[in-house]
């Protein structure tokens, strides 16, 4: 961690998480092949969002172990769990939605997976996940 890193408490700040997060996804991306398909393709990556709750702190110099699943996915966007964890506790934990997007806009997972000889995953959303995509469309319908 670098001190631009830190927030006020002297630890780990809000915008880092997501930060490692977003590296952690083009990790996974290049581990996958899925980068290579996206380039060939003309597709990008993009975050829809984040969903993510802090219990601990991270300081300078702690070790923790990133954990990442991919939870879910609907015709478009898919769900990928994570938390930070040190020592066998969660420090920090949530979701975020991603996709693969063409210049027409969201590539449509049919697609994405099948261009990696994958079937998208059937399972429903997890209940945490429906609830916060109910949210967010409270919060994308307010307005000042």
């Amino acid at each position: 961690m670098l001190p631009n890193d830190l927030d006020i408490n002297g630890h780990m700040n809000n915008g880092r998480y997501l930060t490692l997060i977003d590296l952690m996804l083009v990790e996974y991306f290049v581990r996958t092949g899925f980068a290579r398909v996206m380039m060939s393709n003309g597709w990008r990556p993009m975050s829809g969002g984040a969903i993510i709750s802090y219990r601990r702190g991270l300081n300078p110099l702690q070790t923790y172990q990133l954990r990442f699943r991919l939870d879910a996915s609907d015709d478009s966007w898919n769900y990928m769990r994570f938390e930070f964890v040190r020592e066998g506790r969660v420090h920090a934990a949530g979701y975020m939605k991603g996709a693969a997007v063409a210049r027409g806009g969201l590539v449509p997972n049919a697609e994405s997976y099948a261009a990696m000889n994958l079937t998208p995953l059937s399972k429903p959303l997890p209940p945490a996940v429906a609830h916060w995509l109910a949210a967010e469309q409270g919060v994308m319908a307010a307005s000042w």
